[in-house]
């Protein structure tokens, strides 16, 4: 028999790192929350990779912290590395990315929960959801507990009757041999929710005395790092970051998978689950791309306490002992003594068009789901729908509307319009292609497009946002004043021009003209036009960013108008999608499969870009032109 164990407005069910953000939200909204999970120990843990952010992933923890989320200001407080990538490129894809202390980051984010004043943290193995009338109303767990609550979120990550698999060897489990969640799989098919089998993996984990680092090529971090919370000015850990190491599968290796795919449980059939694309396993990467003859290797440091290196790259479910033959064919790990082996884990997955875009199940009203439940890879792709999901999930036990983030104002807003609108039928992995706006997502203006809303539900303190209204004053008003500031052809300003290749004024030019040319930059108007006003390099930054980009902007805006336009455009049957330049391999592949009548039917194909879509575009203009020219 059951006990009444507690009753609270909203009940997180997991505390991965969509469970924490989803928990945080709900309790610092004025929410009792409490937030039950199988082992306190686990709190935030990252099972596979030990970083945060990267290529659209780190837009998205910009954008959790403009919100008021705590991803951003927790791995501020523990990386090990921090490093900005892609700053060849423009600012869109600019993406900065953290190696994590991975034991700091867990223990940081466990206290940050404990310390929350309406957020009760419980361990507990949630079984069952208490369904009233057709409505979520509680869970009950392993030992008979019954917690009620007016709103449920699920974050259980892959636990979902999880599975590990190792070459011959299977067993079930959650990630790194904790209990896997069996009966809760039952009750949401009870409830007619309908779910998928995914499937994801880690890499083999080995020591550090036994690597050879003379044999790999050394990866710094930042020597002036950026961070990921806006709040962030200073940690002195930045000047003792430690290093990442490159090197590169062998001819030794491929031979090795080869010579063992037999055993390979992916290509056994052992493995029922889809793996994701963009992150496959050793053996498949081996198998697809055979022309290759070596792939990178990363080796992370796991923390500063530890002897423990993660193998980035070397993901795999073969064997144990083929494990170590791998391992041993790669320059500098020919005598490596391996830790922890790589496995595969298969799992439970929510089919995500099942919710609305509020993340609330459409068959169950007040039960939510976030994370890896709802098909996505990734654990900041987790807290961004952790986020929104307990934002709602607080805001309908308040009676309040949703609140739903616009594809146009965030990496979140396309990740979960993707999820619901397309579904997923592999692990969903956020890219910058996948965002049509993405010259308006960028890293460095998370902050302008997301935090009057943070403000706005409660997240953001009133002191935060008067800081934040005054950043978005002192940027606004130096792009004005360079506007009105005139620059002669004098002496000075011909001199700076010519020592940076650039032509010389003819006229009187104002600031603002100057800046967009591409080889002037914001310091270099500095030194001939200080700001009155003391500016971050953050404010410099946006200056610059604002000025030099308001013409693309204005015309991508334009071209999604025209897109919207188009949407019901006729495709012809004889399209040959396989020489369509630009296409992103997962879309030729789903376009040549399915081969939509429009334009309008191939944005519904799930792993079919907005980006996709405009490269579809100009090639059905071309294609009308020439088969006119033809006619005529």
């Amino acid at each position: 028999m059951g006990y009444l164990a507690g009753e609270y407005d909203v009940i997180v069910i997991g505390a991965g790192h969509a469970g924490c953000e989803s928990a945080l939200a709900a309790a610092r909204m004025g929410c009792e929350t409490l937030l039950l999970t199988i082992n306190l120990d686990m709190i935030a843990f990252m099972p596979c990779n030990p970083s945060v952010g990267g290529p659209a992933k780190g837009h998205v923890v910009r954008e959790i912290d403009a919100l008021g989320g705590e991803m951003g200001r927790n791995i501020d407080k523990t990386f090990i590395q921090m490093r900005m990538l892609n700053t060849g490129k423009g600012p869109a894809v600019h993406a900065l990315r953290a190696q994590a202390d991975k034991f700091l980051y867990q223990h940081t984010m466990k206290e940050t929960i404990e310390k929350e004043k309406k957020l009760t943290l419980r361990q507990g193995m949630a079984e069952d959801l208490i369904v009233e009338d057709g409505v979520c109303r509680g869970v009950i767990t392993k030992t008979g507990a019954e917690y009620r609550a007016k709103t449920v979120v699920l974050t259980t990550g892959t636990y979902l009757r999880g599975k590990v698999i190792m070459g011959e060897l299977m067993y079930e489990s959650g990630p790194n041999n904790q209990q896997p969640a069996v009966k809760l799989s039952e009750s949401l098919r009870k409830l007619g929710i309908q779910l998928v089998r995914f499937k994801t993996g880690t890499p083999p984990r080995v020591h550090e005395d036994t690597i050879d680092f003379s044999k790999t090529e050394i990866q710094p971090g930042d020597e002036k790092p950026k961070y990921f919370s806006f709040e962030t000015e200073y940690m002195e850990h930045a000047n003792n970051q430690l290093p990442c190491w490159l090197t590169y599968t062998s001819e030794e290796t491929h031979r090795i998978i080869n010579d063992n795919l037999h055993r390979a449980p992916m290509f056994s059939g052992a493995i029922e689950g889809t793996g994701p694309r963009y992150c496959p396993s050793i053996e498949d990467k081996i198998v697809r791309f055979a022309d290759k003859p070596k792939h990178q290797i990363f080796l992370e440091p796991e923390g500063r306490n530890t002897k423990e290196y993660y193998v980035q790259g070397l993901s795999t479910s073969m064997p144990e002992d083929v494990q170590l033959q791998i391992l041993r064919s790669i320059p500098g790990l020919e005598k490596v003594e391996m830790m922890r082996t790589g496995y595969a884990i298969e799992y439970d997955a929510v089919v995500p068009t099942q919710l609305w875009p509020s993340l609330e199940t459409k068959l169950v009203p007040n039960l939510f789901t976030a994370g890896q439940i709802n098909g996505t890879s990734g654990y900041e792709e987790a807290a961004g729908q952790g986020i929104i999901a307990g934002i709602n999930a607080a805001r309908k036990a308040k009676g309040e509307d949703p609140v739903i983030i616009e594809r146009s104002a965030g990496y979140i807003g396309v990740m979960i319009d993707d999820l619901v609108t397309k579904g997923t039928n592999e692990p969903y992995r956020l890219l910058t292609s996948r965002a049509e706006y993405r010259l308006l997502l960028r890293h460095d203006n998370a902050d302008l497009r997301l935090t009057p809303l943070g403000h706005e539900i409660g997240l953001i303190p009133e002191a935060r946002y008067e800081k934040f209204l005054q950043k978005k004053a002192l940027v606004e008003g130096e792009i004005n004043r360079l506007k009105e500031t005139k620059f002669r052809p004098d002496e000075a300003v011909q001199a700076m021009l010519a020592g940076l290749d650039s032509a010389p004024i003819q006229n009187t030019t104002d600031g603002l003209t100057l800046l967009r040319r591409p080889e002037v930059s914001y310091a270099d108007i500095e030194r001939l036009s200080p700001s009155p006003v003391e500016l971050t390099d953050d404010m410099k930054e946006q200056v610059e960013i604002q000025t030099k980009y308001t013409g693309y902007i204005e015309k991508q805006l334009l071209q999604v108008e025209r897109l919207g336009k188009m949407e019901k455009k006729k495709i012809p049957d004889d399209i040959d999608y396989t020489i369509i330049h630009g296409l992103a391999t997962e879309a030729r592949q789903k376009l040549d499969k399915i081969r939509p009548l429009s334009i309008g039917q191939a944005s519904r194909i799930s792993g079919v870009t907005p980006a996709d879509l405009s490269i579809l575009l100009v090639h059905l203009e071309h294609y009308n032109r020439v088969t006119a020219a033809r006619g005529s």
